[in-house]
């Protein structure tokens, strides 16, 4: 029967002129370009091949074959994605809460390497940080607090470094002038630490003189909430002075304490400064404590909070964890909630396990992050690193199954599985944050399905026939006929 068809379709391809011949061709190509156009706008709308899942969906089932798509993860639903829709903008630029010291770790750095650790978008954000942490509209009723409300605007290092002398001369109890001496001049942590002793000193004066007259005007009250700020400030940078040397069940009785005196400051994520000392003491009982309290879907999210929550998920099961075993076997139920808690962690943030991975090196973290960017990625993994390769088979965990996420979840940068669409200005606000000689990663693309490959080359394929059909007719009728008569 094959044989017989095949003489009718030489037999009928004989009859054909040359005008026919191109007739075919161009109809062709004009068939596989709008194949080609449709399947390529289906894969930028829906992240998927038309013409695979038209045979996935259809015609296996016809044929005997199974469906085997992976199953969406049960434990969130729609409700909460469009709640985080809801309450999460798009590129905020937030204080990186572990943020290093600025005369102790980064001008250090670049002593060492000639390099600039932090961009001048990044400097200009926290001397903005300052100013409105640190200045109220009494600050003119004290002569030191004018002199520092010029410092913070001072962009050259020196110049401010003077000016807090300046205010010191002033008023020896100038709890921000320690503060900036602290961040700026200090060459070690332990330097930093006892300037920072010294602001607390004077900031827990100051604050109990504006508690008892607070209630007497409103410039008394914004004069109570800046040194309220200067208190909260110097608190937590005493923590995590104490965490940097060593001195770790200290530092987290501090961030508890802080936690408790001003429960309303949440917005400054002291709870992720708490994680990380916790995670250090491997306290992991506590960690979940603090992740059950905090990673709920009201709050704004951070990969601290979703990569802890897949760490504590991995450690369970990651000593123990073998791809072969568990695919010849099938997932255990804990297995599963790792898996899961992974894929959550990494569509959060998808630049974070090439960082724990080793696959790209780290540099300091910039004093601003951008969630889910690049920014936020190095910040986590400066610090997270050695928590992940502390849990024996955690990174092989996460080597074995992140990049499943994007087969699982739709078009990235559209829609969103369990989150809100991953914004695609975070390359833009990445670029500003982070150091010129760092290469910032971007969202990982998904690749392109062989049936548009195959459709392009089917529509340049036939159009080619069409062109040398159109220029040497006679020629391409004796070569199809000649085809035809050998099939």
């Amino acid at each position: 029967r094959l044989r017989d068809s095949l003489a009718a379709v030489t037999v009928f391809l004989s009859t054909l002129t040359p005008k026919f011949y191109f007739a075919l061709t161009v109809t062709s190509s004009f068939i596989s370009g709008l194949i080609f156009v449709f399947e390529w706008w289906h894969f930028r709308k829906y992240g998927t091949s038309f013409i695979e899942q038209v045979s996935v969906s259809h015609l296996r089932p016809l044929i005997g074959g199974v469906e085997n798509s992976p199953p969406a993860p049960a434990a969130f639903s729609a409700g909460e994605n469009e709640t985080s829709r809801q309450n999460m903008p798009e590129c905020k630029v937030w204080r990186n809460p572990l943020n290093l010291f600025r005369g102790a770790e980064y001008s250090r750095y670049m002593w060492v390497t000639g390099k600039e650790p932090l961009t001048y978008y990044d400097m200009n954000l926290s001397a903005q940080d300052h100013q409105n942490f640190f200045t109220c509209d009494t600050d003119a009723l004290r002569p030191s607090d004018t002199v520092m409300q010029k410092a913070w605007r001072e962009r050259n290092p020196q110049a401010r470094i003077k000016a807090a002398y300046q205010a010191l001369e002033l008023n020896n109890d100038c709890a921000t002038a320690y503060v900036l001496l602290a961040e700026e001049e200090a060459t070690t942590i332990v330097d930093a630490e006892k300037y920072f002793k010294q602001a607390l000193k004077a900031g827990e004066m100051i604050y109990r003189k504006s508690q008892n007259c607070h209630s007497q005007s409103p410039q008394h009250e914004a004069q109570l909430r800046r040194d309220t700020n200067v208190l909260v400030y110097v608190k937590r940078r005493l923590a995590m002075c104490a965490r940097k040397l060593g001195r770790i069940r200290e530092a987290v009785k501090m961030m508890r304490d802080l936690m408790k005196e001003f429960p309303l400051l949440s917005m400054l994520n002291i709870h992720e400064n708490l994680l990380e000392a916790l995670l250090e003491l491997q306290a992991y009982a506590d960690v979940q404590a603090v992740l059950a309290k905090y990673d709920d879907i009201s709050l704004p999210k951070s990969a601290a909070i979703c990569y802890t929550a897949a760490l504590l998920k991995a450690r369970a099961v990651s000593e123990r964890f073998s791809p072969e075993t568990a695919s010849k076997r099938g997932l255990s139920t804990a297995e599963i909630n790792a898996v899961e808690a992974i894929h959550r962690a990494v569509e959060f943030n998808p630049h974070v396990p090439k960082y724990l991975l080793e696959m790209k090196s780290l540099v300091l973290p910039p004093e601003h992050i951008l969630k889910r960017g690049d920014s936020e990625a190095v910040a986590y993994a400066f610090f997270h690193l050695q928590h992940w390769k502390r849990i024996e088979g955690a990174l092989n965990l996460l080597h074995c199954t992140w990049e499943g996420t994007f087969r699982m979840i739709p078009y990235p940068l559209e829609k969103g599985h369990l989150f809100y669409p991953y914004p695609s200005c975070t390359e833009t606000a990445d670029r500003e944050l982070l150091p010129t000689f760092h290469e910032v990663s971007v969202y990982p693309q998904k690749e392109l399905p062989f049936f548009i490959h195959f459709t392009a080359g089917l529509c340049s394929f036939s159009a080619m026939l069409a062109l040398l059909t159109h220029q040497f007719p006679e020629l391409m009728v004796i070569f199809a006929k000649a085809v035809s008569i050998v099939s």
